[in-house]
């Protein structure tokens, strides 16, 4: 019995619309914690609770990344699938 990876399911990492619906979610879940507690993001501004951070950021900008991101998923799950 070898540990090899020829049983496992394709995971979030390889599956392009599972990576980005996993990514906006983190987005939006951390502009949302940060809308109702903002000291607890931003005493966490460094290290891996950094990124929690760092993504109320991105979506308290409105980047326009995250709008085509959105673009995208909505085209992959509506004619892709």
């Amino acid at each position: 019995c070898g540990w090899g990876f020829a049983g496992l399911t394709v995971s979030a990492i390889f599956n392009f619309q599972s990576l980005l619906t996993v990514i906006l979610l983190l987005i939006y879940t951390s502009a949302y914690i940060q809308s109702l507690v903002p000291s607890l993001l931003d005493r966490n501004k460094t290290g891996l609770l950094g990124i929690f951070w760092k993504c109320a950021r991105i979506d308290e900008r409105r980047s326009p990344y995250v709008a085509v991101c959105c673009i995208v998923m909505a085209f992959s799950i509506l004619f892709m699938q």
